[in-house]
């Protein structure tokens, strides 16, 4: 039983959303225009669980490159409405049509000579026909079997917002390098901000010995500086090759004169490298490819100037 009203409720909401794209037409691009041109902020306002769903759509839109916020039609109609100026676009989200809240701010909003977006699942309520453009989020019936409590319509709106949203990031040509400055915290924040040279071992702290270095030098620079490798240089200091703990211990089972051996004959040639300036993530992601656990960072002369290490990566917290 449960399962099945679970099932019917989110086949009553997909169909909602389906619906959705067969009624979309020349008035959501006319919104989408609306916005990308405006030169203000995008007023969002609803009030109840049309409130929630416009506050979500607002934060949506901030994130992706157009600024905007909530604001409540109730408090709008007791001062807050001060906060809206003539470059902004407000986007009112009422099912009916007919919230009282919103239509007592209608006036103000008309006065002010602001562009008004609409979402109404009433075409000919007064907030329908006041608005510069209405977005059709009409639903066939709630998924509530009461018929009560607003979900299929509040699905409805918040994916055309969503709509919304995507396609003005598209049309601004919004990139996840933008896209980064809104979420500069947190996991997300940090897989597209943190850059390998944030975090690699740089100057002293990176083991190097040269290709002419006695076997005893490796073991010294590979124990002392803790990463379990040496990077190995040749001549103008370029990079030739690393050495790490494990082709030591391949090494000492190979040779039995292992201290006599050169950097040459132990080192592995052309180890994996990476640019100061990448991400941090594709870092890690070469290191998952290639099952290693350090990359040598080179600059544009083929030198080594840093070395990142798989801990240094799992510290950062972008994993």
């Amino acid at each position: 039983m449960i399962l099945k009203t679970a099932k019917n409720v989110l086949k009553i909401e997909a169909d909602a959303i389906k619906k959705l794209i067969t009624r979309l037409d020349d008035s959501f691009i006319n919104a989408v225009d609306i916005l990308y041109s405006c030169k203000g902020r995008v007023i969002v306002t609803g009030i109840g669980k049309s409130g929630w769903i416009g506050n979500k759509i607002a934060a949506t839109f901030a994130s992706t490159g157009t600024p905007s916020f909530f604001l409540h039609p109730a408090e709008g109609s007791h001062g807050d409405l001060g906060m809206v100026v003539k470059d902004d676009v407000v986007l009112a989200i009422s099912n009916s049509g007919e919230t009282k809240e919103i239509n007592e701010i209608l006036p103000i909003i008309k006065r002010l000579g602001v562009k008004l977006i609409s979402f109404t699942g009433n075409l000919n309520s007064l907030l329908a026909k006041e608005s510069d453009v209405t977005l059709d989020v009409r639903v066939d019936k709630e998924a509530c079997p009461l018929g009560l409590a607003p979900t299929a319509s509040t699905t409805a709106a918040l994916a055309m917002g969503d709509a919304l949203a995507i396609s003005l990031l598209k049309k601004r040509g919004f990139k996840k390098e933008n896209f980064a400055l809104f979420h500069p915290g947190g996991q997300l924040g940090k897989k597209l901000l943190l850059k390998v040279e944030n975090l690699m071992h740089k100057g002293n702290e990176i083991p190097i010995v040269s290709e002419d270095a006695s076997m005893k030098k490796a073991i010294i620079e590979i124990t002392s500086k803790k990463l379990g490798v040496t990077i190995v240089v040749g001549k103008k200091e370029k990079l030739i090759g690393i050495i790490t703990d494990g082709d030591l211990r391949r090494a000492i089972e190979k040779y039995s004169d292992i201290m006599e051996r050169k950097m040459r004959e132990i080192m592995t040639q052309n180890p994996k490298t990476i640019k100061a300036s990448s991400l941090a993530v594709e870092a890690l992601r070469i290191m998952e490819k290639y099952s290693i656990t350090s990359i040598v960072v080179q600059d544009k002369n083929k030198k080594p100037e840093g070395i990142i290490h798989l801990h240094n990566i799992l510290k950062s917290g972008i994993v």
